[in-house]
């Protein structure tokens, strides 16, 4: 496995981000418009809440974390990609770890939501210490559940 190293995003990894993010089961359902991806992208950029994964010079994945975007007290994992050829290296456990390591800087729960088409991101979730907290039905699109997850984070 290689370092892989972190940085807030920018708009120059838009592009990557938006690769990333588009060629994935979250985007094929909820980023499907055209502008979708970007327009949700460059929202995290410019709100300073997007970061990259590098690998040497190479862009393959973005976390997006919302600071207080659950119940206007605890961080929120909005998107979490990484590009379709380097996936199953080790590199969404290194973002959500480094998502983990921010969010510990600002509170003791870190939440997200992860949709029911999606059984393998949520057992991903479970298997880093995530517990299911509630179902939402309907949250996004009609006829998917979104489950919201939790994780206590060690103070």
């Amino acid at each position: 496995m290689h370092e892989i190293t972190f940085t807030k995003a920018s708009e120059q990894h838009l592009r990557d981000c938006r690769d990333a993010l588009c060629q994935s089961t979250l985007g094929e359902k909820y980023f499907s418009s055209p502008g979708s991806a970007e327009d949700a992208i460059l929202e995290g950029i410019r709100q300073e809440n997007l970061y990259v994964a590098f690998i040497g010079e190479e862009c393959v994945g973005f976390t997006y974390i919302i600071p207080k975007g659950a119940f206007h007290s605890f961080p929120y994992l909005h998107i979490i990609a990484v590009k379709e050829e380097y996936r199953n290296n080790g590199i969404g456990k290194a973002l959500l770890d480094f998502s983990e390591n921010i969010a510990y800087e600002m509170a003791d729960k870190f939440f997200l939501v992860v949709a029911d088409y999606n059984p393998e991101a949520k057992r991903f979730y479970e298997r880093n210490g995530y517990q299911q907290v509630g179902e939402i039905p309907n949250l996004y699109r009609p006829g998917i559940t979104e489950y919201m997850m939790l994780k206590g984070l060690k103070k």
